[in-house]
């Protein structure tokens, strides 16, 4: 899959590792920034990146930043992103059985960077299970 990645300041690091995470999944993956640790403002990073998962330039994508929150809530604004902030494995599962996530959120100052790593191969390995999940999809999608 090509993978999307984006992180402010206080994601940058974790970023990094999860680019090379991926990339030994066997995972293509465009950086759409930050480059280093200097203040940045997340909207900038994660509307980026959540237009290009919803325009199909990338199939999904991954945010960091401090926290996850601001970056979620960012990449949420964009029409076709369902992204989701999730801080340990069985919340990764099912947000893409249950939702068909196509963003994970993650916060650099929340969890280790192990974790962080099993919960992106969770993200990244499990499928959608559609039927009576996707009428719920359906209906969170047309709300204005």
């Amino acid at each position: 899959m090509r993978i999307g990645v984006a992180s402010d300041h206080g994601g940058y690091r974790l970023k990094e590792l999860i680019k090379r995470s991926l990339l030994e999944m066997g995972h293509d993956v465009v950086d759409f920034g930050c480059d280093n640790e200097s203040s940045c403002d997340y909207p900038d990073f994660a509307a980026t990146a959540a237009k290009a998962v919803s325009e199909g330039e990338v199939e999904r994508g991954v945010l960091v930043c401090g926290t996850g929150i601001g970056m979620s809530m960012t990449a949420n604004r964009i029409p076709g992103v369902r992204a989701a902030l999730c801080n340990d494995g069985f919340s990764a599962e099912m947000t893409r059985r249950h939702n068909d996530a196509n963003i994970l959120c993650l916060g650099q100052r929340v969890i280790g960077d192990g974790l962080a790593v099993r919960i992106l191969e969770i993200f990244m390995s499990t499928p959608f299970d559609g039927g009576r999940h996707q009428r719920r999809i359906d209906k969170m999608m047309a709300l204005k």
